[in-house]
């Protein structure tokens, strides 16, 4: 009798049900182990501090207090920015506002706006986790008409702020900005508009907020391994590199693996073209050849290609309700596994693209500060990862010695009313702009004080 071949990339899986997003006074209690546990493994014993304080404690004590609608709009660059923010609201501000004579209504908390697919790579912690804690999922290629009712729902209720991040996902680098999504500002001005209707007074804010990450020896003995470690996938010996520079090596490296993408996809070369130049066509010829693999038209600008390609690939791995696959005849269920595995290989050059549209950093010299070398490093393992078919899930992180969390001063989205009555496209414009300049200014005097 056939037995069909079962492997971990090729089975389909039912699609995966949520509960409506709710606090569950549990689980909050759970937080305080596991998601310091996660914390310790995510950044090792690291000392977790804000800056500036003032204009946080103060969001957070009009928001809930009722007195204004608070939307965080965080940046993302490390991938751990909502577990680490979460604990640190939980247990950390209160106590932290009461010193600085700061007193809070209720016990503080944000839910979370996140993209549908953590759940879906996340695991069965995510889907526990996530929902029990208020957290609010959203699809960034499919129209969501619920999610978006809840967001909208969340911020007018106002029991706690709503935290997102203007990025959209991970963006890979934190004293850069790559690009924000205008759905923020979309977001917090329509919800300005509801709140003049039914709570006229109680003005919408933004608060800008960065998390920065410090290191000490700790960072520096490590990021030398790591290096090895990536020229080991290289093929590099260390009688190959032992009289070039830490930056020469980094570079060498980073020549190497992208040479490699531009065999694998038969991209010619130009000798006259940048390194910029060159990562660009690997990012585009990635995308382009999972399209093709996905019979699908690219339409959009980049990033909407790569969701949409993300969203496919998800949805052909977890099916939705109408397919019943305990009772689905053979041939239609291994079919269907097929189609799966097909997604999961797509996705390698969906990953591959998406990594290398953010790593266009400049090139670090040896002056270059220490928390930007590590980060370079980390990327650069993370280029080797995505193309040997790697994902976020394989990306080697090193732990910081201090994680600095940075707010800027809010953004009143009720007072800017008018202009966006008047042209909405130039006032969204404009606001993210502003968010933009608060985020690099916060960058700045950061570096500033490091440097200092």
């Amino acid at each position: 009798m056939y037995k069909p071949y079962k492997s971990p990339v090729n089975r389909v899986f039912p699609d995966i049900k949520l509960p409506e997003p709710r606090i569950s006074m549990f689980v909050v209690f759970l937080l305080r182990v596991v998601t310091r546990i996660y914390l310790l493994l995510f950044y090792g014993i690291t000392h977790i501090v804000s800056h500036k304080e003032k204009t946080l404690f103060e969001s957070f004590q009009k928001a809930l207090a009722g007195k204004s609608r608070c939307i965080i709009a965080f940046r993302h660059p490390n991938g751990g920015e909502p577990q680490l923010l979460t604990w640190y609201f939980l247990f950390k501000l209160r106590f932290n506002a009461l010193r600085n004579g700061i007193r809070f209504c209720r016990w503080p908390h944000a839910v979370f706006v996140y993209g549908y697919e953590v759940v879906r790579w996340g695991g069965w912690v995510a889907r526990f986790i996530m929902p029990n804690v208020g957290a609010m999922p959203i699809y960034h290629s499919k129209m969501d008409s619920k999610g978006m009712a809840r967001i909208y729902k969340a911020i007018s209720d106002g029991r706690f702020p709503l935290a997102i991040a203007p990025e959209g996902q991970v963006s890979y680098t934190a004293d850069t900005i790559p690009r924000l999504e205008p759905g923020v500002i979309r977001i917090g001005f329509q919800a300005a508009v509801n709140m003049e209707k039914t709570n006229p007074g109680c003005p919408v804010e933004i608060l800008p907020l960065s998390i920065h990450f410090r290191y000490g020896p700790w960072g520096k003995g490590t990021v030398e391994l790591l290096l090895r470690y990536t020229e080991k996938l290289c093929g590099f010996t260390r009688k190959e590199t032992r009289n070039l520079t830490f930056i020469e090596r980094l570079l060498k490296s980073r020549e190497y693996i992208l040479s490699v993408n531009e065999e694998r996809y038969k991209i010619k070369i130009n000798g006259s073209e940048t390194f910029e130049e060159r990562l660009e066509k690997v990012a585009y010829t990635a995308l382009e050849t999972a399209e093709r693999m996905l019979n699908i038209k690219g339409e959009g600008d980049f990033h909407a290609r790569i969701y949409m390609v993300r969203q496919i690939c998800w949805d052909r791995i977890y099916l939705p309700d109408i397919y019943d696959l305990k009772n689905m005849p053979q041939i239609e269920r291994s079919t269907k596994d097929i189609g799966a595995g097909e997604a999961w290989y797509v996705s390698r050059h969906q990953e591959l693209a998406d990594f290398s549209w953010y790593f266009f950093q400049q090139n670090p010299t040896e002056e270059t500060i220490l928390h930007n070398k590590i980060e370079f490093s980390q990327n650069l393992h993370d280029f080797a990862s995505r193309t040997m078919g790697g994902a976020y899930s394989n990306r080697v992180s090193i732990f910081p010695r201090k994680v600095i969390i940075k707010t800027a001063p809010v953004i009143n989205l009720t007072e800017r009313l008018p202009s966006y009555r008047e042209d909405r496209r130039a006032a969204i414009s404009n606001t993210l702009k502003y968010l933009e300049n608060a985020y690099i200014d916060n960058i700045n005097e950061m570096n500033r004080m490091e440097k200092g």
